[in-house]
Parts: structure tokens; sequence; C-alpha cells
């Protein structure tokens, strides 16, 4: 029952120490661009896209469809480079076990 009893209380340990990475990686900024940084995006390591700057030289009204591709390619790296961030961190926790959910 003892074994129990300091399992429990390491996996609370570990539920607190997860929380505290999650809250302090959601703040976490990570940086990415495209078009050689004609396009840069900064998301949030919550995977929210806080800003978006776009080079007036890739502004061609005859080619939209290029500015569209470059900020698309721009936030999924962005997005990826998060989620990647935050796998790293959670993964040092838990010893690189995955856990549903988790992310």
């Amino acid at each position: 029952m003892k074994n129990m009893s300091k399992l429990l209380k390491q996996a609370q340990q570990m539920q607190a120490q997860m929380a505290k990475t999650q809250a302090e990686l959601s703040e976490k900024e990570i940086e990415a661009t495209s078009g050689g940084g004609m396009v840069k995006v900064v998301v949030k390591g919550s995977l929210d896209l806080v800003a978006l700057e776009i080079d007036p030289q890739v502004v061609d009204p005859e080619d939209i469809e290029m500015l569209q591709d470059l900020i698309v390619a721009a936030v999924n790296e962005g997005l990826r480079q998060a989620r990647s961030v935050m796998e790293g961190e959670m993964g040092k926790l838990t010893g690189s076990m995955k856990i549903p959910g988790l992310f």
C-alpha cells in the first residue's frame, strides 16, 4: 500500500509539473517565415497565430495565389514548430512516453 501512495504522489507531482510547463509553453512565441522571409508569422505555443507580416514587395494584385500560398506555408511552419517545441518539452517530463490527448 505504501508503494501505491508513493506512486500516486509521483503522478500528482508530474501532473503539476506538466500543467506548469504547458502554461509556460503557451506563452512562448515561435517565428516562422516563407518566401525567403517575405511572409513572417509568430505563433504562440498555444497554437494561436499572434502576428503576420507581409513584405510589400510580395503583394502583386495579379498573383494573389502566390501570396496566399506563402501565408499558408508560413502559418503551417509556425504551427509545426510550436507543436514540436511542445512535444519536446512535454516529452522531457513523460520520458518520451506518448500520452493520448496530452498535445
